[in-house]
């Protein structure tokens, strides 16, 4: 499994040096964790993320040129045809699905040709950055082999269950473990220390 590290902002290139498989990005202005400054240069196998919420297709087109993004997830209501528009700038789309105890696996039907990945997250008051996960038992369900990224409230703490969630069948199709607020020391300033110990025991 890949990982990704979200709501980047203060220790952006230290954090790079650990070589994760992605680095995330939150241009959402309520977020404590939106960014707006200079991502500094890191290696161009970490790709670029940057994650928005029911934000225009327009904004988001500059932000992707702005910074050179090579991806984009989108963590609102944002339709399929959203989706369609954006497949054209030729980045992968990521589309977040938030689950609490259970989840209408058909809502995923209509993206499915317009998104290169679904990524679910904890159900919550916040689009993201809740602190808890969800009960993944759900995905047991999951119907489709489209890759997904795994997401909401992962920390150290979650190492052993991610070992379990391993040996059931959806997990084949987990493309990637989805990290943030749990490696927090502040928004936005990630634990070097905490991120080295998850990444290796992956």
């Amino acid at each position: 499994m890949k990982l990704k590290v979200c709501g980047m902002k203060h220790n952006i290139a230290v954090i790079a040096q650990l070589q994760p498989d992605y680095l995330g990005f939150i241009f959402y202005e309520k977020s404590p964790r939106n960014f707006e400054g200079t991502i500094p240069k890191f290696p161009q196998n970490i790709k670029k993320v940057g994650v928005f919420v029911d934000e225009k297709v327009e904004v988001i087109v500059d932000k992707i040129e702005k910074y050179q993004l090579d991806a984009i997830q989108l963590h609102g209501h944002e339709s399929p045809e959203v989706c369609r528009l954006l497949k054209s700038t030729n980045k992968d789309i990521i589309k977040v699905f938030s689950i609490k105890d259970e989840f209408d696996f058909s809502v995923l039907k209509p993206y499915e040709d317009y998104v290169d990945y679904f990524l679910f997250d904890t159900k919550g008051k916040l689009p993201g950055g809740n602190g808890y996960t969800f009960n993944w038992d759900v995905l047991k369900g999951y119907p489709s082999t489209k890759p997904y990224f795994l997401s909401g409230g992962i920390g150290l703490d979650e190492l052993e269950k991610i070992k379990a969630f391993k040996s059931i069948t959806a997990s084949k199709y987990c493309h990637a473990i989805d990290v943030n607020s749990k490696f927090e020391i502040e928004p936005g300033l990630k634990s070097i220390e905490d991120l080295e110990k998850f990444k290796d025991s992956l």
